[in-house]
């Protein structure tokens, strides 16, 4: 059987590099979902910390480890959470950063990255565009080019979250991971597989945007010429190879949910968990909505990845004009 490309032990390490203010995100039992989506939930919260997503664990490691060997210089490409991450932590270590971003990207998370004294170059198409035009960049000025989900840092960084799910209490019988490139879920995956291998890993994806899950059930890449997709964070076209063996041997199933499932799953949240979130972020309640049956009456973990919307496209998918006791 394939091995990842992932080491539990590494991921143990990973933790002492990355800042606590990214570590140790709350983890709690929130009952007023429970009525809703007829399971037991409890919510792994990625969004409270300063860049309001989980990648500022993966950035961390790469971070520390460019301080101190080096080069001081880096560019990523971003749909916009990555971005901001890389950003906070190479400007805590001197590093001279350069986002590429799709100009489509939420308004909000390219004013954060530029506001983190990032550079921040704009590409006129999607994500695997921006990707191309960092990879360019990086060879054209022999400077670190950070992948997410191909770059291992990234998903042992992630992974330390597996490692504060294995150590809380109680135990659950699934967890519901947002899948993109597959940075968070080969890396929690990894830990839950190798510290919890009864615990369930369910990995979530915009049916506008199904080219890993596709790649998943196929066990090779399938890639997609386009996406359409709310969820811009995980709105990829072309899965990376290696990252796809990684999923293959950590992921018990991989599922695809509709537009309509992400908006409700975001109005679940602000409505019975008062948290704004980002749509990628409302992929799992999205797929409890979708198959209550298959988890009805068992204890399911959401990672609630990431926080940064732009407002005026989130009222508007929400409609969250407040009314109640406002």
């Amino acid at each position: 059987m394939h091995e990842t490309r992932l080491d539990t032990a590494r991921i143990r390490a990973a933790r002492q590099v990355i800042d606590p203010i990214f570590l140790d995100s709350p983890l709690y039992r929130c009952e007023a979902l429970e009525p809703v989506l007829g399971c037991a939930v409890s919510i792994k919260l990625e969004t409270a910390n300063p860049v309001r997503s989980f990648k500022a664990r993966g950035t961390e490691v790469i971070a520390s480890r460019l301080a101190a060997e080096g080069p001081s210089a880096v560019v990523c490409a971003s749909a916009g959470n990555l971005g901001q991450a890389l950003a906070w932590s190479g400007r805590g270590r001197g590093l001279d950063v350069t986002v590429v971003a799709s100009r489509f990207a939420p308004a909000a998370k390219l004013d954060r990255i530029r506001a983190l004294d990032a550079r921040l170059e704009l590409v006129d198409g999607d994500f695997d565009m921006a990707r191309e035009r960092a990879a360019a960049a990086a060879r054209h000025d022999g400077i670190r080019l950070v992948e997410d989900s191909l770059d291992i840092e990234t998903c042992e960084g992630a992974a330390t979250i597996g490692l504060e799910l294995v150590e809380a209490a109680p135990p659950f019988d699934a967890v519901l991971i947002a899948l993109g490139g597959g940075a968070l879920a080969t890396g929690v995956g990894h830990v839950l597989k190798d510290l919890a291998p009864g615990v369930e890993v369910v990995c979530v994806q915009p049916a506008g945007a199904p080219a890993m899950t596709r790649s998943w059930h196929r066990r090779r890449v399938v890639t997609t010429d386009s996406t359409d997709t709310i969820a811009e964070g995980v709105a990829g076209r072309r899965p990376i190879p290696a990252v796809l063996d990684d999923l293959l041997v950590v992921a018990d199933d991989a599922v695809l949910v509709e537009e309509a499932s992400i908006i409700a799953g975001m109005r679940t949240l602000f409505d019975h968990a008062g948290l704004v979130v980002e749509p990628s972020a409302a992929l799992g309640v999205a797929a409890i909505l979708e198959d209550r049956e298959r988890f009805a009456g068992r204890h399911v973990v959401t990672i609630v990845c990431g926080g940064n919307v732009d407002i005026d496209a989130y009222r508007r998918w929400i409609g969250a004009a407040p009314t109640d006791g406002a």
